[in-house]
């Protein structure tokens, strides 16, 4: 992927647009576009600006493989969880655990019946 395609994969993922992110960013939306449509990259001190704005790393915006992980979807399941509140978290991991049970017991994923308590303790 490219850092244009991974950029734009996270304004849609937010729902956020081009022209937001570059307020935000106090940048130009040519600048934004130029990313996206035109195959531009950024500086390194406008990586770290982006990246700090979408939560995530340097490493996952320029779909460099740092040997931690062997996919761009792993890393996208770990930026992902990251992004999660505790209560989330732990309803993603649940959710992980019970898909991996299931194919444990060799079947297909279709639909899987589980329940989650969650203590909302505080």
């Amino acid at each position: 992927m490219t850092f244009g395609d991974v950029l734009r994969a996270l304004l849609e993922e937010r729902d956020i647009t081009q022209k937001q992110l570059a307020t935000d960013l106090g940048v130009a939306p040519s600048t934004v576009s130029g990313y996206i449509q035109s195959g531009y990259e950024p500086d390194y001190e406008m990586l770290k600006r982006i990246a700090k704005y979408f939560g995530t790393s340097i490493d996952y915006l320029l779909d460099y493989r740092t040997g931690y992980t062997a996919t761009h979807e792993e890393d996208e399941i770990l930026r992902v969880f990251r992004n999660l509140t505790e209560e989330q978290r732990m309803i993603f991991t649940a959710q992980g655990k019970a898909i991996v049970q299931h194919n444990v017991k060799g079947n297909k994923i279709s639909k899987i019946g589980y329940e989650i308590q969650i203590d909302n303790k505080k």
